[in-house]
C-alpha cells in the first residue's frame, strides 16, 4: 500500500477537489478539509494544505500533484494536428532517473518552444537513448479515418497504441504515465470503446509538455519525425510546404500547385482535408 504525504497550494487542491469531486466524503475530524475515498484510494487534504494520498492507486493520483519530477516516468505527445499540410505523429517515451542530467544539460522542454535547428540535431540521440513507441499517420490514412472519426478519436488512438507498442516491446513502463490532454478523460476513454486492447493507468495534464520530461522527449522525438518527413514529402513535390494553417494565400498558392502539377487527387496524399484550407477545392 502506497503512502504519499505533501504540501499542496490551493489552486492544486481546488484541481483535486474538482477531479474526485463525486468521491467526496464526510469526514468529522477539525483538522481535515477534505475527505475522498475511490475504490483503492483516499486522499485526505488538511487545513493546513498537507494532502495524504493513500492505497494501491496512491502513485498514479498522487504523482500528478508531486513538486518533483524527478521520478521514473513515462509520457506521450503528438504533433502535425495544427499543420494543414504533414502527417500526424506521436511519441510515447520513457525517462529514467539517471537521465535527468542529461535532460537538464540539453534543456529539454516542449518540442514548440525549440528550434527546428535543435531538434533536428538532437533528435536522433533523443531516438537512441530513450525507449519510445513513434507513430506516424500519413495524410492519406488520416484523411481515410477522419471520415467517420474526429481528430480527437484518432489522437487517442495513437496515444493508446504507443502505449500499447511499449508493452509489446517488454518495457516496464512506469505508474507516473503522462498524456498531454487534448479532451475529457471520459471522452478519452470512450473513443477507445471499441479497441481490443487498452492502456488505462494514465494521467491527463494540460500543457504536460512543459510539466513532465517524459512528455517533452515524446514532444520532441515527434516533431523531428515529423521534419524528416517534411523533408521527403518537400523533395518529392518539389516545394517547401508551409508549415502551420494561418498563411492562407501560401497555402492555397501551394494546393494550387499539387492540383496544377499532379491533379486534384492527389491533394489527399499531402494535406488534411477537413482543413478549411481545402473548402474551395472539394
Amino acid at each position: 500500500m502506497g503512502n504519499f504525504s505533501f504540501k499542496l497550494d490551493s489552486e492544486k487542491i481546488a484541481k483535486l477537489k474538482e477531479t474526485f469531486h463525486d468521491y467526496i466524503k464526510e469526514n468529522k475530524n477539525e483538522y481535515v478539509d477534505t475527505f475522498i475515498q475511490k475504490d483503492d484510494l483516499t486522499v485526505t487534504i488538511y487545513k493546513s494544505g498537507k494532502t495524504v494520498f493513500q492505497g494501491n492507486d496512491a502513485f498514479f493520483y498522487a504523482s500528478a500533484y508531486l513538486e518533483t519530477k524527478k521520478i521514473r516516468m513515462a509520457g506521450s505527445d503528438e504533433v502535425g494536428t495544427g499543420d494543414v499540410f504533414g502527417p500526424v505523429v506521436v511519441c510515447s517515451a520513457i525517462v529514467e532517473e539517471e537521465d535527468y542530467p542529461f535532460i537538464e544539460e540539453n534543456h529539454i522542454t516542449d518540442s514548440k518552444a525549440l528550434p527546428d535547428d535543435f531538434i533536428r540535431k538532437i533528435g536522433p540521440e533523443l531516438r537512441k537513448r530513450f525507449k519510445h513507441s513513434l507513430l506516424i499517420l500519413d495524410d492519406a490514412t488520416y484523411n481515410r479515418v477522419h471520415e467517420t472519426d474526429n481528430l480527437n478519436a484518432i489522437k487517442a488512438r495513437m496515444h493508446n497504441k504507443a502505449y500499447l507498442n511499449m508493452l509489446d516491446k517488454g518495457y516496464d513502463i512506469p505508474k507516473a504515465a503522462y498524456v498531454d490532454q487534448f479532451c475529457s478523460v471520459d471522452d478519452y476513454y470512450r473513443y477507445l470503446a471499441k479497441e481490443k486492447r487498452v492502456y488505462h493507468d494514465l494521467i491527463f495534464e494540460t500543457k504536460a509538455e512543459s510539466k513532465y520530461p517524459a512528455v517533452a522527449i515524446g514532444s520532441m522525438i515527434s516533431r523531428y519525425a515529423f521534419l524528416e518527413y517534411m523533408d521527403a514529402l518537400n523533395k518529392k513535390y518539389g516545394i517547401i510546404f508551409q508549415r502551420g494553417a494561418t498563411e492562407t494565400d501560401a497555402i492555397d498558392g501551394q494546393i494550387r500547385y499539387i492540383i496544377e502539377r499532379f491533379g486534384k487527387d492527389e491533394l489527399k496524399n499531402v494535406g488534411k482535408l477537413h482543413f478549411k484550407n481545402f473548402e474551395k477545392y472539394r
